[in-house]
């Protein structure tokens, strides 16, 4: 009997760190070949973790360009998609969250007639414009897909409530699963500056880069950085600054010089990883890092108005903080200041997974492609 031949594609370096491990997994099955398809809407980036989890990419769009637009890569990816997919001839396309790789993945195998599995679906703002582009992208490919897997109850809910009732699956969130083989206590950071950030002060975690920021919330939020490096002696910030020309400049005008702030190049997801497993707390405005840090014990203030994952925040892991200065500072200077309030944060429940959501998608997937008897059953938080 022929395998099941099932293409994961992502382009982006958070859903390299979410599937690279689901590539692996199904890559394990004997009925399965598990086939890898990249964009490279960021290049560099998702090339860093492709070297950590030592995956060698079937197929690669290479589309990143300079000052890319929203509409470059969408029309980019659909059409290199095409000669992909008629290539390696796969019988499921997988697509991860909520990109213009994941919406234009979706779209072009929907061309194809070649049936969609959506990994991390459900989640929802119901604003959208906020994030942008991700929310429309998000209700696009949910209207595609024809397999769903959800990394919690909430996100189920929110596709039953749209209509959506068949095939969907309660996973637990692939990062879990990453950060199960990235983080490591004799890990040494091939950035050196990493190796001797003194760990004994408070040392915050900063990322900011969503689109939705640009302008005058990215430069409350730079400001705020800056007030907390300066108000608080105590407190080291490390910020590994994205590649977008409109963060780097914003980076520069605001937070260059400042005193105790750490201007890092973006890094790899183990880096990455294991500088959040040694910090105090982290500040960001990312998706990824409110599943990762609660995992690792760190409290989390996301620097947005909204969040797509509202059971961060019900369990308390997860507070928003938004993007006034103000609010910023004194959010941050709550947590380094009142220890009850910060160990409230650090030892709540995690909602996101016990590290095995890869092995339910695979099982899932084998379920309805007819390869197994049984339907998995659903993870329970």
């Amino acid at each position: 009997m022929d395998k099941l031949r099932i293409m994961s594609v992502f382009g982006t370096r958070p859903e390299a760190i979410k599937m690279c491990p689901l590539v692996k997994e199904l890559a394990s099955r004997p009925q399965i070949e598990s086939l890898c398809c990249v964009t490279a809407q960021h290049r560099q980036m998702l090339d860093s973790v492709l070297d950590v989890f030592d995956l060698k990419p079937d197929w690669d769009l290479d589309i990143m360009t300079p000052r890319q637009t929203l509409s470059t890569i969408t029309s980019k990816c659909l059409t290199g998609m095409d000669e992909a997919l008629e290539a390696l001839r796969p019988d499921v396309v997988l697509v991860h969250g909520d990109t213009s790789t994941t919406f234009a993945g979706a779209l072009s195998a929907f061309y194809h007639q070649i049936p969609v599995g959506h990994v991390e679906a459900g989640l929802r703002t119901y604003d959208k414009y906020s994030p942008f582009p991700e929310e429309m992208n998000r209700l696009l490919v949910s209207g595609i897909a024809d397999m769903y897997f959800c990394p919690t109850a909430g996100n189920r809910e929110n596709l039953v409530r749209e209509g959506h009732t068949e095939n969907l699956f309660i996973t637990g969130n692939t990062v879990i699963d990453a950060l199960k083989t990235t983080v490591k206590e004799d890990y040494r950071f091939s950035t050196e500056e990493l190796n001797t950030l003194p760990y004994e002060k408070k040392v915050v975690l900063v990322t900011c880069h969503r689109r939705e920021n640009y302008g005058e919330p990215m430069r409350n939020i730079m400001l705020a950085l800056r007030q907390i490096a300066e108000q608080r002696p105590d407190v080291e910030l490390v910020y590994p600054v994205h590649l977008s020309p409109v963060v780097r400049e914003s980076v520069d005008k605001y937070l260059r010089g400042a005193p105790r702030v750490h201007l890092i190049d973006p890094l790899p997801a183990d880096e990455m990883h294991n500088l959040m497993a040694r910090c105090y707390l982290v500040l960001t405005d990312s998706g990824g890092l409110q599943e990762e840090a609660p995992a690792l014990g760190k409290p989390v203030l996301v620097m947005r108005r909204e969040t797509e994952r509202p059971e961060a925040v019900a369990a308390g892991t997860v507070k928003l903080c938004g993007v006034v200065q103000d609010d910023i500072v004194t959010m941050a200077e709550r947590l380094i200041c009142d220890r009850a309030a910060y160990e409230r944060m650090a030892h709540a429940v995690n909602p996101y997974g016990d590290g095995h959501a890869c092995r339910r998608i695979a099982d899932a997937i084998e379920w309805r492609c007819g390869l197994r008897k049984e339907r998995p059953e659903d993870y329970q938080a």
